[in-house]
């Protein structure tokens, strides 16, 4: 059995975190550090991450610590950020826009090919050199480009027959900013949610809950 398949989804998602963090170490000169200095930055503990590393091999050394351009080259190979990754984007209002905007400075491994819409009366305009298609070539685009992941930034009524289509097409992965639940629908594929009011009403309960927070009359 692939040992990566039982690393869990917590510690896949603060690989991110260390390749931000690794970042600016590397930018600021700094070659070594250990992971109890590494733990104090991040506020986590070192034992978390030597566990986070050593599913993935480990990478230190001991008494040295971790070689910090190492690591963050080691870090990105595991995130793919070298690789090209065809990408569609599908809403080109103003958030489709932003994300484009987002996916295009930075270094996350996914290349936007395709922006669609199905306003007409945008389609056309250039978003980052690539023009706004409308939705009605998006099939024939897949077959002829074969993008593996779309990001979409429709509203979640459109998305059911949409996305149906686009897995039959080849997409296997989705960064989905609907409330549509596609790996509900779709089990197989890949899916990473980001729901903006969800994340909203969080950050209100946690307002809610701090006491100088609290209106008076």
């Amino acid at each position: 059995m692939d040992k990566k398949a039982d690393i869990s989804i917590s510690v896949i998602k603060r690989l991110p975190r260390y390749y931000r963090f690794l970042l600016h170490l590397k930018e600021n000169g700094i070659v070594r550090i250990s992971s109890k200095e590494l733990a104090d930055k991040m506020g986590l503990t070192a034992s978390q991450i030597r566990h986070d590393f050593n599913c993935f091999g480990g990478f230190g050394q001991q008494g040295y610590g971790y070689n910090v351009p190492e690591l963050y080259g080691k870090i990105g190979e595991i995130l793919g950020v070298s690789t090209e990754r065809k990408t569609i984007v599908i809403g080109a209002g103003n958030l489709g826009k932003a994300v484009c905007n987002k996916i295009s400075a930075t270094n996350s491994g996914f290349k936007i090919i395709g922006i669609f819409d199905k306003n007409e009366a945008i389609c056309g305009n250039m978003i980052k050199g690539i023009p706004v298609r409308s939705i009605d070539y998006i099939e024939n685009f897949c077959i002829d480009n074969k993008p593996v992941c779309a990001v979409v930034c429709i509203p979640s009524n459109d998305m059911k027959e949409l996305t149906d289509i686009l897995i039959k097409l080849g997409i296997n992965s989705f960064w989905n900013f609907s409330n549509y639940d596609i790996a509900m629908a779709h089990p197989e594929v890949f899916v990473e949610n980001v729901h903006l009011t969800d994340s909203l009403m969080t950050l209100g309960y946690l307002t809610a809950e701090n006491p100088k927070n609290s209106m008076e009359d």
